[in-house]
């Protein structure tokens, strides 16, 4: 590699773009009085009111803390460039914001008075689609039922324990990312 230079490579502009704002929110609300977490977390409010349409797609840039935000986002930078480069860029964006709002909504629905922050739907999402990247036509890939069984059977058995843990949003991205799967085999609709 005499005489060429290395540089980066922004290899995956929706999943790098998603990790920079997420991170830049965690340490705005580290930093600042004002609790930027509760501007941007879903909750039941109004729906006359455009904060809580705003907050189905911001309460995924917001984590707890930097272990929350390490836990989501060590999964989502492992496995998100892989997904990116087979569905795309524009559809991988698509499908993460129908995440957040659908794990939001059914947040809000079954837990009116609890604030959800945190990208852990998101990161299920990928998990789940990450299992289809070697798919064959006709087939229904084995990684993809062991996935299945193990992530989305761990959270419904851990959904009856008490933790501040959303397992509905991690159940809804896990299942998301299993129709998009079976949509997009082979990264084509299907």
């Amino acid at each position: 590699m005499k005489g060429k230079k290395l540089r980066l490579d922004f290899n995956a502009p929706v999943i790098l773009s998603f990790t920079i704002l997420s991170f830049i929110m965690l340490v705005a609300n580290g930093a600042l009085s004002r609790n930027i977490n509760q501007s941007l977390a879903i909750y039941r409010s109004s729906l006359l009111s455009l904060d809580f349409y705003l907050r189905l797609f911001t309460y995924v840039f917001a984590h707890a803390d930097f272990s929350h935000f390490a836990n989501n986002f060590l999964l989502i930078l492992a496995i998100g460039p892989i997904v990116e480069e087979k569905y795309g860029s524009k559809r991988l964006l698509i499908m993460m914001a129908v995440t957040a709002v659908v794990s939001g909504l059914l947040h809000a629905i079954f837990f009116p008075k609890v604030m959800l922050v945190g990208a852990s739907g998101i990161a299920f999402l990928l998990i789940l689609l990450a299992s289809f990247t070697n798919v064959k036509e006709g087939y229904i890939p084995v990684t993809f039922m062991l996935v299945s069984i193990l992530y989305i059977g761990t959270e419904v058995f851990n959904s009856f324990s008490k933790d501040n843990i959303s397992q509905l949003t991690h159940i809804a991205g896990g299942c998301l990312g299993s129709f998009y799967g079976f949509f997009y085999r082979g990264g084509k609709r299907k």
